[in-house]
């Protein structure tokens, strides 16, 4: 009997790359936290170092009901999953679906350089599922039935790279519907027209794109170090500073930067607070 396996399973997101919580994420993160400190907000070596591992953040009431959190929904995890939408079924259907509508030829653009076409998907599959996440988050705040289960998330009073699993169980199965959902669309859309060229740019095994996302500190967003980028690129790119304004009690920030990676969407539908 392999008594490592519990281990694995509830800790394998952090030894995962494609989970954000990735410990060479973390890693890097905390790295980020810290040349922020020092060379943007002047601290010294020591205060950076007491600043990034502040005590009293990650041994908070708040952290604690995080780390708890965690482990339940792992445990939901393990036995709900198998149960979720198969993404195959959803990649299946539409996939034929595509070969009834007369107007669509199959593979009509395939003839187009192996190069682009791997690009066109690795940016499609990445602002498709960036959408989705900024649709489903904004209303989870926008209707009442949703918001009652997306508010354990904001009951937050600190925040850590693990608050991002602090949610309620249901709002785990709806993102993974969201994610599936997004993926088997793009995926037997893009094979349709383009045919078996169709491939990822990865590092690690992980959407390029995606990648960048997260050794940019994307684990910084659930956290007390309010890094925020230069006025251009905060219209690009959602910043830690913006997020955590997403957590804020102020009447002010109610209901705004609902983006996971990209601004564009805050910005085109009116959520954008700088």
């Amino acid at each position: 009997m392999d008594f490592t396996a519990p281990i694995d399973f509830f800790f394998s997101d952090f030894w995962n790359p494609g989970k954000r919580v990735f410990a060479g994420y973390l890693f890097l993160s905390v790295l980020l936290a810290f040349a922020w400190l020092v060379f943007a907000k002047r601290h010294s070596l020591r205060s950076a170092v007491r600043t990034t591992f502040d005590r009293g953040v990650f041994f908070s009431d708040s952290a604690k009901a995080d780390y708890k959190i965690f482990m339940i929904n792992r445990l939901v995890t393990f036995f709900i999953s198998p149960l979720l939408l198969s993404q195959v079924a959803i990649s299946t259907a539409i996939f034929f679906w595509l070969h009834g509508i007369e107007v669509f030829q199959r593979g009509a653009l395939s003839h187009w350089p192996t190069g682009v076409i791997i690009g066109i998907f690795t940016v499609v599959m990445f602002v498709i599922d960036d959408l989705t996440k900024y649709l489903v988050h904004r209303w989870m705040h926008r209707w009442p039935s949703l918001w009652a289960i997306h508010k354990v998330h904001h009951s937050a009073t600190t925040l850590t790279p693990v608050t991002v699993y602090r949610v309620h169980p249901l709002e785990g199965v709806l993102y993974a519907l969201r994610s599936t959902v997004a993926q088997g669309t793009v995926i037997p859309t893009t094979l349709f027209f383009f045919g078996s060229a169709v491939d990822l740019y990865t590092i690690v095994g992980v959407n390029i794109l995606v990648f960048v996302f997260h050794v940019t500190g994307s684990n910084l967003r659930h956290s007390h170090i309010n890094i925020n980028y230069w006025p251009w690129l905060e219209h690009v790119l959602i910043s830690p500073a913006q997020h955590q304004v997403h957590h804020s009690i102020a009447e002010e920030h109610y209901d705004k930067n609902f983006g996971a990676a990209l601004v564009i969407w805050d910005w085109m539908f009116g959520s954008l607070h700088l």
